[in-house]
């Protein structure tokens, strides 16, 4: 009986503190959970800026940093942004003399055959290169692209493989082709990192932007077939600074694109990948160029064409030459970062005349202290011809006369 009665005292006494702890450890549990969801709502993630779309990519043209990214290394299929490495082929086969712009193309059957977005060219139809490529440039048109692809390599299957190629000459690792418009198809993909590279080298031919910021045009002018061009990138007529580049849709690969715009000295380029629709697409875009430009700027070095050296050259027709930077030479910095302080030095190669204006004669070296930050390719800043046998006699005349020789 009386150990029965000391069981109900304890009871009494213990139930009551065990009961307070227990309310006490709840509370602090309830505490700590109410924090951690404020820590998380009070986080700022890379989603805050996209709400649409598979991956994505912001980089700065010059330095190739990258600003934002989600899932930018993973493979999707990317529609007619294709068209970007195309266009890098056809830049370079005009830059290096093997197509010009007034020269005349004629459609094969089976370019003539493509389906998806054209112009509905005609078998054995002739268009010239200028024409064609507004074609692609602006309304991604697959029959023009395969024109393009016929004249440079012979068959479209032969310009595919030069497309991969070029891409594993570029690094990129995370791109196969398997045609040369991006019509869907197995094994044929590429990542947003990868198209904003390609987009980064497509843009060194600067005469680019006189074809990707028309937003309307005509071809065939003057005929019964008079085809009306509109551009597939609204971007370029809504978004301040845009300027290119090109955008892709196909069941499989959804609403795609690869964008650059330009304000002030900088220059950006993104990619999105996958989204639902164009509309949000485009707003999800411009969302990410507008973190881009109020977050970062560039602190321009060097400007474009400032003249950074002079050298005498003997056989040049005009004996002073000037040198200069192909591009601006400069740095990302975050909005509100004190300016870097500077210097650069020049490494110039042996000149061989003549040379035209962008061919490379030389680097110029960024440097932070004695680190290097950045190069940039100089060239001269008029083309440089070969002097004449007279201009040589009579130099060599004065030379005489001054006591030089």
């Amino acid at each position: 009986m009386k150990k029965i009665c000391l069981f109900i005292v304890c009871m009494f006494v213990f139930i009551p503190f065990v009961c307070a702890i227990t309310k006490q450890e709840t509370g602090n549990q309830t505490t700590n959970s109410n924090v951690i969801k404020e820590e998380k709502e009070n986080q700022t993630t890379e989603d805050d800026l996209l709400n649409d779309g598979k991956s994505a990519i912001l980089i700065e043209s010059t330095t190739g940093k990258v600003l934002y990214e989600k899932n930018s290394h993973d493979r999707y299929a990317p529609a007619s942004m294709t068209k970007i490495m195309s266009m890098i082929l056809i830049m370079e086969a005009i830059g290096d003399g093997k197509l010009s712009w007034n020269e005349n193309l004629v459609a094969s059957e089976y370019a003539a055959s493509m389906g998806g977005s054209q112009i509905f060219l005609q078998p054995n139809e002739k268009m010239s290169v200028k024409d064609l490529f507004k074609a692609v440039a602006i309304g991604s048109a697959n029959d023009a692209t395969v024109v393009f692809a016929e004249r440079i390599s012979g068959t479209e299957k032969k310009f595919v493989k030069k497309m991969n190629e070029k891409a594993k000459e570029l690094g990129l690792k995370d791109t196969n082709f398997k045609n040369a418009v991006g019509l869907d198809e197995a094994n044929h993909y590429s990542s947003a990192y990868d198209m904003a590279m390609m987009a980064k080298e497509l843009i060194k031919y600067e005469k680019i932007f006189e074809f990707t910021t028309i937003y309307e045009d005509y071809l065939r002018q003057n005929t019964d077939n008079k085809f009306w061009l509109v551009n597939t990138n609204k971007l370029i007529k809504t978004y301040e600074g845009a300027d290119g580049l090109k955008t892709g849709y196909t069941k499989e690969a959804g609403y795609c694109l690869t964008a650059t715009a330009k304000k002030d000295d900088m220059r950006l380029i993104a990619t999105i990948m996958g989204a639902s629709d164009s509309k949000k697409r485009n707003s999800n875009m411009s969302t990410l160029l507008d973190y881009g430009f109020n977050s970062y700027e560039m602190q321009v070095e060097v400007k474009k064409g400032q003249v950074v050296s002079k050298k005498n050259i003997s056989k040049a027709k005009n004996e002073v030459i000037e040198i200069v930077p192909k591009k601006d030479a400069s740095i990302l910095i975050e909005k509100g970062e004190e300016n870097k302080s500077l210097n650069y030095e020049l490494e110039l190669n042996k000149i061989k005349l003549p040379v035209k204006k962008g061919d490379k004669i030389g680097i110029l070296k960024l440097k932070d202290a004695n680190k290097v930050i950045g190069k940039v390719d100089l060239t001269v800043k008029e083309d440089v011809k070969k002097a004449s046998i007279i201009q040589l006699y009579k130099r060599s005349i004065k030379s005489i006369i001054s006591g030089s020789l």
